[in-house]
């Protein structure tokens, strides 16, 4: 299956849809089996403890799972996040986190896919993550 989206427009649709958060993310690479989102890791991110908090990577695997399906579909910004489960292996380091997605499975209404997040500092796995998308009927 082709690309439908680009970094650069899914930065695009992060900015007009999530304002909110868009500046702390960054499209790395796509292709039609990979997305890889980094999260700029800020102050805002942490929790006590000095380690980035568990909200924190939930939001880099949902977005991340939300723009490899965007990017396999194109933009219909009201898909949404129907199951997410979430394993944190070991604490990352402090500096940026990449959300490495991949779609598993693509239908009309769903989408499957997992999300392993890497600190850019260590070479094993902070986390990984399974989630389905639903994705809206075409009106």
């Amino acid at each position: 299956m082709a690309v439908k989206m680009t970094g650069a427009e899914m930065e695009a649709l992060l900015v007009r849809e999530y304002p909110q958060v868009a500046g702390d993310f960054k499209v790395e690479s796509v292709s039609e089996t990979r997305l890889v989102l980094r999260m700029k890791v800020n102050n805002s991110h942490l929790r006590p403890g000095g380690t980035v908090s568990g909200p924190s990577m939930f939001t880099l695997v949902d977005l991340a799972m939300y723009l490899a399906t965007m990017a396999l579909i194109g933009p219909k910004v009201l898909a949404v996040t129907t199951n997410c489960s979430i394993d944190f292996m070991r604490k990352p380091k402090l500096g940026d986190l990449l959300g490495e997605a991949r779609v598993l499975k693509l239908g009309r209404q769903l989408a499957v896919g997992d999300v392993v997040i890497y600190s850019e500092r260590m070479d094993k796995p902070v986390a990984r993550a399974s989630l389905t998308y639903s994705i809206p009927r075409e009106t």
